[in-house]
């Protein structure tokens, strides 16, 4: 099996193997129904994270000030480590 391309990559460079194995790494679980979104729970919040067409959306359940969901998104142009720090620090 290839290496992983660079952290410093954008990843639009990553093959969607190595984007899955990236995100089993961090503990993220695949959907069984939904096979592009991914779930994630850490201690202080969970997030749901989905590989759409243009970019990777997250939206971290009920972590709004009111319990709604925060959703963001991020360009595949951003490199790995930029998306992995924004992602995974949180809400």
């Amino acid at each position: 099996m290839s290496a992983m391309p660079s952290v410093d990559s954008p990843l639009y460079n990553h093959p969607l193997p190595k984007i899955e194995q990236w995100l089993y790494s961090l503990g993220c679980e695949q959907q069984s129904e939904e096979l592009h979104c991914w779930m994630v729970s850490r201690p202080t919040w969970e997030a749901e994270i989905c590989l759409e067409i243009e970019e990777l959306a997250v939206r971290y359940v009920k972590a709004g000030a009111d319990g709604s969901d925060i959703e963001r998104s991020f360009k595949y142009s951003l490199s790995r480590k930029d998306i992995e720090d924004a992602v995974f620090s949180g809400p």
